[in-house]
């Protein structure tokens, strides 16, 4: 995975922790319509079938480039990051 993108770079960040398939990709999906052309969406997820499905999304759709995924584990869950970015289609 990739590195994380600065949090200064992030205009909005969900939390999908706990969400399995296909939510993550769904409510992505749902909070990117609601960005402008080079604002930064975070997703957090906890689903290791995020990494996956997010990338297969973003490939899929002209409006949308995937950034950046990472992980970090905290308290023994793993938490994926996942940096998408709104773009002139």
């Amino acid at each position: 995975m990739t590195t994380e993108i600065p949090s200064d770079d992030v205009t909005t960040t969900i939390d999908v922790t706990g969400e399995s398939c296909p939510m993550p990709v769904v409510r992505t999906k749902q909070a990117v319509d609601d960005l402008a052309v080079g604002d930064v969406l975070e997703v957090l997820a906890t689903d290791s079938g995020s990494v996956s499905d997010i990338d297969g999304w973003a490939a899929s759709v002209d409006d949308v480039a995937l950034l950046a995924q990472s992980e970090t584990t905290a308290d023994g869950r793993t938490v994926y990051h996942h940096y998408v970015e709104r773009v002139d289609a």
